[in-house]
């Protein structure tokens, strides 16, 4: 498809309909530009770049490969290598007021608690970007292990990279850093639970709602930091404003932390969303909601065996005599793969400093209050966990609202046959276990 294609087949997403009553002209304003955040100079052309510089005025830079199991190579030239070439960019941009970064809220992990500030380096980013460059893949990927240290993966260690690259620019360039933690469906805003991809913690609960991940590497007491969307967002403008509107001080590089502003622990969201999961039930669930939280990774990697991938085994092999193609061992690799990848997240939890954070919200204008607010202390969270789960069914998995009694029906079926398969796997266990016992009973004596 051409850019221009996509902006429309964008601009008709239930995401914009409330814009598109109000404002219909407003579409008109978007000017879409062809690019590449893997290339150098961002893949621009010299008329692209021209344009930009004469009438930018506002950098949001949010452009990121967010695959913690990315190649090194990959993640330095997409959101370390793009995030440089940005800041060159915007030194020949005149009019420009602000230049945004959205990076995450863990970038210095190995830190329990984590301020409103860019940390000591981990590494020279300016050397990282010519390592990148001039190694090839394979003997970049055997540097790897020794490059990330204490850091969990690529994705992490090239954001770390990138706000040093912001800070750097800073002395020249108005700039701000906005982290994010686990970026959520939306509570209000444009429309409550609008969710768009099944990436981090989103594919989390979809995937247990499917009954696909029955067992996950994560700390019940851990706290769960997740955000929505829309507050992400309001924080993201509402910085842009303020660094915009304000005087610019060479090396003054203003952080915020747009983290979660309740204390929710893995158990109490696991809970809400399983109360949930069972008013409103997703289709074509493969097996029930049961769920299991361990720290242990043996005792993990035991479970995903038995609960995952046995079972995944049988289906499969069934369909295969069936005709059917089979897809649910490759599935399960995935999960495991994915489980792997945030295991780390949800056995370790963080302290995140709110002083910027209350400093922003605090300087937004009373009248611009009700529009731009990113406070939601007060919200409902079993609200927050219905509309979640109706968003996912609505506009990621585009399922049908007018069959949730048909599948209450399905789920109460599917969980009265797995009681049942339970109960005849126990008995079956016991008695061969007394048969084995009074085997060997017999023959001692």
């Amino acid at each position: 498809m051409s850019i221009d294609d996509r902006l429309k087949n964008m601009l008709k997403l239930p995401l914009f309909d409330k814009l598109r009553e109000e404002q219909c002209s407003i579409f008109s304003k978007l000017i879409p530009i062809s690019g590449d955040s893997k290339e150098k100079r961002l893949g621009l052309s010299n008329a692209d770049v021209q344009m930009l510089i004469d009438r930018v005025t506002i950098i949001i830079h949010g452009a990121a490969s967010v695959k913690f199991n990315d190649s090194l190579k990959s993640a330095i030239f997409t959101n370390t290598r793009a995030t440089r070439d940005i800041c060159i960019l915007a030194q020949s941009m005149k009019k420009l007021k602000t230049l945004l970064y959205v990076s995450t809220a863990f970038t210095s992990p190995h830190r329990p608690v984590l301020g409103d500030k860019v940390y000591p380096l981990i590494a020279d980013w300016q050397k990282m970007i010519d390592v990148a460059e001039s190694l090839d893949e394979h003997t970049l990927n055997i540097f790897t292990a020794k490059c990330l240290e204490c850091i969990p993966n690529t994705y992490v260690f090239s954001k770390n990279l990138s706000e040093h690259v912001i800070e750097t620019y800073s002395s020249s360039l108005p700039c701000a850093i906005v982290r994010p933690s686990m970026v959520f469906s939306s509570i209000e805003e444009p429309l409550p639970g609008w969710v768009d991809n099944i990436y981090g913690p989103i594919g989390f609960y979809v995937a247990v709602a499917k009954g696909v991940l029955r067992v996950a590497f994560t700390t019940s007491s851990a706290n769960v930091d997740i955000v929505p969307v829309d507050i992400v967002i309001k924080t993201i403008l509402v910085t842009c404003w303020k660094v915009g509107s304000t005087t610019h001080t060479p090396n003054s590089n203003f952080v915020v932390n747009s983290t979660c502003q309740k204390h929710l622990t893995c158990k109490c969201v696991r809970t809400m969303f399983a109360i949930e999961f069972r008013e409103v039930p997703f289709k074509n669930s493969i097996f029930p909601l049961r769920f299991v939280e361990t720290n242990n990774w043996i005792l993990c990697y035991t479970l995903m065996m038995l609960l995952h991938m046995l079972p995944a085994l049988i289906v499969d092999t069934i369909l295969k005599r069936f005709g059917r193609q089979p897809f649910l061992v490759r599935l399960q690799r995935n999960v495991f793969v994915a489980t792997q990848a945030v295991g780390w997240f949800g056995c370790n939890e963080w302290e995140f400093s709110d002083t910027n954070h209350l400093a922003l919200l605090s300087s937004i204008p009373p009248n611009d209050r009700e529009n731009f607010s990113f406070n939601y202390v007060d919200y409902d969270f079993k609200k927050y966990c219905r509309n979640c789960i109706i968003g996912g069914k609505k506009f990621l998995l585009n399922e049908d609202m007018n069959k949730i009694d048909e599948l209450k029906v399905n789920v109460k079926r599917m969980d009265f046959i797995f009681d049942v398969m339970k109960h005849i796997v126990a008995v079956s266990v016991l008695w061969m276990t007394f048969n084995w016992f009074k085997w060997f009973i017999y023959h001692m004596l």
